[in-house]
């Protein structure tokens, strides 16, 4: 990806703030622009645009959890049509991750993803964390995988949810048709699909050596799906750290998941010839076409991942860019609340300024589809064990922020999260 891309979608937001803003960036923070100054510039202010779409994006909230209770597969079809699988991702994520937040009343929450996916659904990171590995590693498709980032990671920080509505998801089933799916449901729901063996049989007609390459594979791939399964949290995260360690737990668990499914891929891959292989491809192209026909057939700008993008004529990238302003950092609120010495003013920001460089390091745009599935696993694993990277940083910054904090203000800090979704 070239250097030009590298910022763009959820960076893209950033690229809107530098061309609309970076005097006042640089005024306020005293900094010398680049990317940083301007996020920091960017999550630091509220501005009145994310009033402007209110009512709309309350609308499609709505459109979504509706669309959660009818839909019982992200990859079927509604009413004869095909489905934008994206669309329906969004609204099994809402579902779970809303109908535990202020009673499942608000339309949408401010964590979710720029697609209106969530990233955390109560105490669950990545729900569909093994269905993001197949999609990936088989349809060659990394939209989804490529969402999560840094605003996750905020959302580990500030969590949205309070003390209660985290208990909600992990509290005993009590009654029938609960109204707050458990973690359980959370973490069993969300894998969808595994491997599609039977279509790749049914494409590459494999022979009696493949077959059995193809059933270790679907073996190992289960045995995958069990190993994510098991980083599932069996208790709510109380603090901003178990969250921040839950966050590695998932990661690690899904690299461990990657790197048990690469000998039998390859395995399997290697046993077929050209022509199965091309065949096997299909799969990938398909999705590809069906998310083409998906697409707006109206759109002007060009993708936000594209080379010369300019961002102030992209309704979507302005979106993201409210989305941006919305995961603000309460620094001011943080320091006068929390009484902060100038030493642990200096940890905050640091604990800041690393959050906000992992809008870098995970770029929200979709890597360049790779050529085979071996190469678009080894592509996957790259990007979450940059991921995994990314939250150990910051973990290890918010750790020496809340080194000698008192716990006052470490429940103080605690408290901003749900506060700020009131």
């Amino acid at each position: 990806m070239s250097g030009r891309m590298g910022l763009a979608l959820a960076g893209a937001t950033l690229v809107i703030a530098a061309v609309l803003l970076p005097n006042k960036a640089e005024a306020q923070f005293g900094l010398r622009g680049g990317p940083l100054g301007v996020a920091r510039f960017a999550v630091g202010h509220v501005i009145g645009m994310s009033r402007l779409r209110h009512s709309r994006m309350a609308v499609r909230g709505g459109r979504y959890r509706s669309a959660a209770l009818r839909s019982q597969d992200p990859r079927g079809a509604e009413r004869g049509q095909p489905a934008n699988p994206y669309i329906l991702r969004a609204a099994l994520t809402a579902q779970a991750a809303l109908s535990g937040w202020h009673g499942g009343r608000r339309p949408q929450g401010w964590w979710r993803h720029p697609d209106g996916s969530y990233g955390w659904a109560g105490p669950v990171f990545w729900p569909f964390a093994h269905d993001d590995l197949t999609t990936a590693i088989i349809l060659g498709d990394t939209t989804s995988l490529s969402l999560y980032g840094y605003g996750d990671i905020y959302a580990a920080i500030f969590a949205p949810y309070a003390a209660t509505e985290f208990a909600a998801y992990t509290a005993p089933q009590g009654r029938r048709a609960r109204k707050v799916p458990s973690v359980e449901a959370v973490c069993d729901a969300s894998d969808t699909g595994g491997l599609p063996v039977d279509r790749i049989a049914a494409l590459v007609q494999p022979n009696e050596l493949q077959r059995a390459a193809l059933d270790e594979l679907a073996t190992a791939w289960v045995a995958a799906r069990d190993t994510i399964r098991t980083a599932c949290p069996t208790q709510a995260p109380a603090t901003a750290a178990e969250r921040l360690g839950l966050m590695q737990t998932r990661l690690a668990a899904m690299i461990k998941a990657t790197d048990a499914i690469a000998p039998p891929l390859a395995k399997f891959v290697d046993l077929l010839d050209a022509g199965q292989k091309a065949k096997l491809e299909a799969l990938a192209n398909e999705r590809r076409a069906a998310l083409a026909a998906g697409q707006r057939k109206d759109a002007q700008a060009p993708a936000a991942c594209e080379a010369g993008y300019d961002p102030r004529y992209d309704v979507q990238a302005q979106r993201q860019y409210e989305q941006l302003v919305q995961q603000q950092w309460p620094a001011g609120e943080i320091a006068s609340t929390l009484r902060l010495d100038d030493t642990a003013r200096a940890r905050f920001e640091v604990l800041q300024d690393t959050t906000l460089r992992t809008m870098e390091t995970l770029s929200a745009c979709p890597s360049k589809a790779e050529p085979t599935p071996q190469a678009r696993l080894t592509a996957v694993k790259a990007r979450l064990e940059t991921m995994l990277q990314a939250v150990k940083g910051v973990g290890d910054a918010l750790d020496d922020f809340e080194a000698d904090l008192s716990n006052e203000q470490k429940a103080g800090f605690e408290a901003i999260g749900p506060k700020r979704g009131a």
